[in-house]
């Protein structure tokens, strides 16, 4: 923004005021230089990630802001001092903020500046438990659950899951039944996709030309990846080292594209960037409360586009054929998945225990493979993602509890209203606390 200098004298209201429906006002310091708040946010972030590669998820932000950050790399202790202005200047705008949704911008910008401070305090060396790095930099902590209690889900256990042996063996032998085989990989990915992106657009505007590419990769620590580049356009990407199970189509295909993070980036662009010239929400940081929104909301994408038993219908009568798989044997497989509700926060315990020093790496990768009833390749992978990725284990379990918790709170039994109240969560700014509000 242009502007005309003015005294140092001038409240916080005139020095900076941010616009709920255009783009953000300038504010004037002591020397009387102006710049604003969203652009030094966007490269306080994007200098972060000139140190940790794979910290900026997504930019589609002014090229000429990236190029001056490249071109004027500055050090931690740089990056450190500019957040801490930045902290205090968005503490003092805060107050002039006159509607609900602007109210929310001040709190995620709080919430996504205290996670840029503390992740450049772990690139330093600085070390936190697992709770406090996931409450930093994704403002929220997991709820601890017992081995004892992981035990007597096992127990549960014993009677649904079918064959002679352990458990565990015959979980996966049971499993290993609904594999897609690796021919039929392409065409059951298109087919779930196509219906997550039609069940999906039932309910959301889809912002025009909205669109996105499908690749199968290798080598990688997770099942299914979205590279989000701007307008409207993401690059999902599908890992296949080890078999992808039947389930793994639908729920890759809402998680990775609708309504999750495909939906999700292109709604902020459109609603936020575009429509509100927000520029702060065109760079994603990985490590911030806004992957907790991200990962919950993908993960619970699944049961908004395929409500009660109809993902399971859906692959019967699609999906099981593509792949060349009986569809009779579907429900005994819903069955069984849905038994394992209450193994669905070991492995953020398994992460929070390795990574507090209580489980070594091989205790880790038994603790995953017995409570997640997974292959040791699965759980060395699965392992590899923790290693990589820390406390973000977090996000996908308790981001989709309270996902849910939100839906529930604000749509109640009504389908309409709960789309209503899950549109919310992907186009308005939201952190893990104010979820809860």
């Amino acid at each position: 923004m242009r502007g005309n200098k003015v005294k140092t004298a001038l409240s916080a209201i005139a020095i900076l005021a941010l616009s709920a429906c255009g783009s953000d006002a300038a504010d004037t310091t002591e020397n009387g230089g102006k710049s604003q708040i969203s652009e030094r946010y966007v490269k306080a972030i994007l200098g972060i990630g000139e140190h940790e590669a794979g910290y900026i998820d997504a930019y589609y932000g002014p090229e000429a802001w990236a190029d001056d950050v490249k071109n004027n790399k500055k050090s931690l202790t740089e990056l450190k001092k500019e957040v801490a202005s930045l902290q205090k200047l968005v503490e003092e705008t805060a107050p002039t903020a006159k509607s609900e949704i602007e109210k929310k911008r001040f709190i995620f910008l709080t919430k996504q500046l205290i996670a840029a401070d503390a992740r450049i305090r772990m690139l330093e060396g600085e070390k936190f438990s697992f709770d406090e790095e996931t409450s930093l930099l994704f403002d929220a902590i997991a709820p601890k659950v017992t081995k004892d209690e992981l035990e007597a889900a096992l127990t549960k256990l014993e009677d649904v899951v079918e064959g002679d042996g352990p458990l565990r063996e015959r979980y996966l032998a049971f499993t290993q039944q609904y594999n897609i085989p690796a021919d039929k990989l392409d065409a059951v990915f298109d087919a779930a996709i196509q219906a997550c992106k039609t069940k999906t657009a039932e309910h959301l505007d889809l912002p025009q030309n909205e669109s996105f590419t499908t690749e199968f990769v290798t080598d990688k620590p997770w099942s299914g990846y979205n590279w989000y580049q701007g307008g409207a356009n993401s690059l999902i990407q599908v890992n296949t080292d080890l078999p992808s199970p039947m389930s793994a189509a639908v729920n890759l295909g809402c998680h990775e594209g609708y309504p999750g993070h495909h939906v999700y980036n292109a709604m902020l662009e459109q609603k936020l960037v575009n429509e509100r010239g927000w520029t702060e929400y065109s760079v994603y940081p990985l490590y911030s409360p806004q992957s907790f929104i991200a990962e919950g909301t993908a993960s619970y994408g699944r049961f908004m586009a395929f409500p009660g038993n109809e993902q399971n219908e859906f692959e019967k009568a699609v999906l099981y054929p593509l792949a060349g798989l009986d569809p009779a044997k579907g429900d005994k497989y819903r069955d069984t998945l849905a038994a394992l509700k209450g193994l669905s926060y070991a492995r953020i315990e398994g992460a929070r225990r390795y990574l507090d020093g209580e489980l070594t790496r091989e205790e880790t990768i038994e603790w995953l493979a017995r409570y997640n009833l997974i292959s040791r390749e699965r759980a060395e992978q699965s392992l590899d993602f923790i290693e990589t990725y820390r406390g973000y284990v977090i996000n996908y379990t308790l981001g989709a509890d309270l996902s849910k918790a939100y839906v529930d709170k604000h749509g109640g039994n009504d389908h309409s209203a709960r789309w209503d109240a899950y549109e919310k969560l992907l186009s308005e700014p939201f952190t893990a606390s104010m979820m809860k509000d």
